[in-house]
């Protein structure tokens, strides 16, 4: 929908974007999903994005019929698609390590104010950093054997098509 190309060229984050217009994030949630909402809803979402409430209600009509087609996932281009995927997987790893080094961080005060004679926080970093480094792997593609390429092949194999 509209209101998700909107957020996205502010480079809005949906909390963000919940917080200036006093909806919810369910609510942008459902409404950039396609649902159906409330006139209120369309009138705080457009005063936000600065727009008149019929550019938030009226569909291109040369898209209409194409999007009516399609489902909302295929809504977006492909590469636009992806870029979002990819900032998304970004976001996610650098939260991750951030939560990792706070939480590690503490876990070795808590060591050297209890218990100074054995490190005991290094199992706990050990541990956690296996997931943090798995996760970095990941995301940066570093190790890509289960990737697009690989899920394409495997689909069309199942379809019983040569690629």
């Amino acid at each position: 929908m509209i209101v998700r190309k909107l957020r996205l060229q502010k480079a809005w984050s949906q909390q963000q974007l919940a917080q200036m217009s006093g909806l919810s994030v369910r609510t942008i949630q459902r409404i950039e999903r396609g649902q159906a909402c409330g006139l209120e809803s369309i009138k705080s979402l457009a005063a936000v994005f600065q727009v008149p409430v019929t550019d938030l209600t009226e569909q291109d009509p040369e898209n209409t019929q194409k999007e009516q087609d399609m489902p909302t996932t295929a809504k977006l281009a492909d590469d636009e698609a992806r870029a979002i995927q990819q900032v998304q997987d970004l976001k996610s790893f650098y939260s991750h390590l951030i939560k990792y080094i706070i939480i590690i961080a503490g876990l070795f005060i808590i060591n050297f104010l209890t218990s100074p004679g054995y490190i005991w926080a290094w199992w706990a970093a050990l541990g956690w950093g296996i997931g943090v480094i798995s996760h970095a792997l990941s995301v940066f593609e570093v190790f890509n054997f289960f990737g697009a390429q690989w899920e394409k092949k495997q689909i069309e194999k199942k379809l019983g098509r040569k690629l």
